[in-house]
């Protein structure tokens, strides 16, 4: 509803006012001193400036793979058989190499256009650790410690090919969210056969209705729909397909934007009140710290670019294959991208999702500190 979002609009350009803005902090009774207020602030325009550019390109790509790439395609490059699938989805990342920020509206459009869920899931998961900018990174990070940074793709390939596995046999119905009845009731009436002019375009890939009158009709339709059904008919004219590009890039940037801001400001104020202290206490235990560098990675949101020397910071605190869960998890699961899932795909598949990832993690990192391999 627009004015749900413009109530949330309102609230957080206070919130921002009152954060930027306000000069005379001591006369407000919050717990926060200046320093920790600074921090606030450096860690949140941080997190919105490193993930803002991933997102762009995502809800580009999104656009051009809806405008120019026909559900027909898709459906002919997608691998049938399992196996090849799930090597598909884990190593596409190779190809194109994004941040998970920008990956899920790119895997929505894929999926709707006929991708299997379990290959655009294992895309999301394995792409922002197995591609060659993040194979770069943690190299450069890990110098010192090259076994760890092999360490991190070896796991990054097993849990991802694992997890694909489990989607393959498990996953019974698309994860998508359903989409709204009121969209579709409209949708349902805009057949090309009948000539209706509309005000606004469908995006909902899966209409194959047919009207088979021959009058025209002239008027504009009103309804206010979601935008996923603006929609960007892959067999239009070069032209018409250009022009209706931006509006859609507009769209999922605004849609997706919401949720990367809400994750950036919890993960700013939640680094803000993490003390080191707070490391020390369970670094030396194997259970907790790893799940301590987990929840640490969660929380953070970082980059997969970056997140590599952020990890090569503890260690000295942690033990290496504390650090193997940091490195893994991070990128496959954290509190900004899951926030944006929330918005794309059901909430109880998502909770699943990201227990089942969590549990992968957990168990491949302590085994590989079993084995010796970090």
């Amino acid at each position: 509803m627009r004015w749900t979002t413009a109530a949330a609009s309102v609230v957080c350009a206070v919130l921002l006012a009152l954060i930027f803005f306000g000069r005379d902090l001591s006369e407000w009774t919050w717990t926060l001193d200046n320093t920790r207020l600074q921090n606030f602030k450096i860690i949140f325009i941080s997190i919105i400036l490193e993930a803002l550019p991933f997102l762009l390109i995502g809800v580009i790509v999104s656009a051009l793979l809806q405008a120019f790439v026909s559900d027909e395609l898709v459906r002919k490059l997608t691998p049938r058989n399992p196996v090849a699938g799930v090597l598909f989805g884990t190593l596409l990342g190779i190809i194109l190499p994004l941040c998970e920020c920008g990956m899920i509206p790119i895997v929505r459009r894929l999926m709707r256009k006929g991708l299997p869920a379990y290959i655009g899931l294992i895309y999301i998961v394995a792409g922002p650790i197995i591609n060659p900018v993040v194979f770069g990174a943690t190299f450069q990070a890990f110098r010192a410690n090259e076994s760890l940074a092999y360490s991190r793709f070896y796991l990054a390939f097993f849990v991802s090919v694992a997890l694909g596995f489990i989607l393959y046999d498990r996953l019974k119905q698309s994860p998508l969210k359903p989409e709204r009845p009121a969209a579709i009731s409209v949708s349902a009436q805009s057949g090309t056969a009948s000539g209706h002019d509309h005000g606004h375009d469908h995006r909902h890939d899966d209409h194959g209705h047919h009207h088979h009158h021959g009058h025209h009709h002239g008027h504009k339709h009103s309804h206010h729909l979601h935008h996923e059904h603006n929609h960007i008919d892959s067999n239009a004219p070069f032209l018409k397909k250009l022009s209706a590009t931006p509006s859609h890039i507009a769209d999922e940037f605004f849609e997706m934007g919401k949720y990367l801001i809400l994750g950036s400001l919890i993960t700013g104020l939640m680094q803000t009140f993490i003390t080191r202290s707070s490391f020390a206490a369970v670094a030396d235990h194997e259970l907790l710290s790893h799940l301590f560098m987990m929840a640490f990675a969660y929380v953070l949101s970082l980059c997969s670019t970056s997140d590599a020397f952020v990890a090569a910071s503890f260690g000295n605190l942690f033990p290496p294959a504390a650090l193997l869960s940091f490195l893994v998890l991070g990128p496959m699961l954290d509190l900004k991208n899951t926030l944006m899932m929330l918005a794309v795909f059901r909430k109880k598949f998502v909770l699943k999702f990201s227990l089942l990832i969590a549990v992968l993690v957990l168990i491949g990192s302590i085994a590989f500190d079993r084995l010796g391999i970090v």
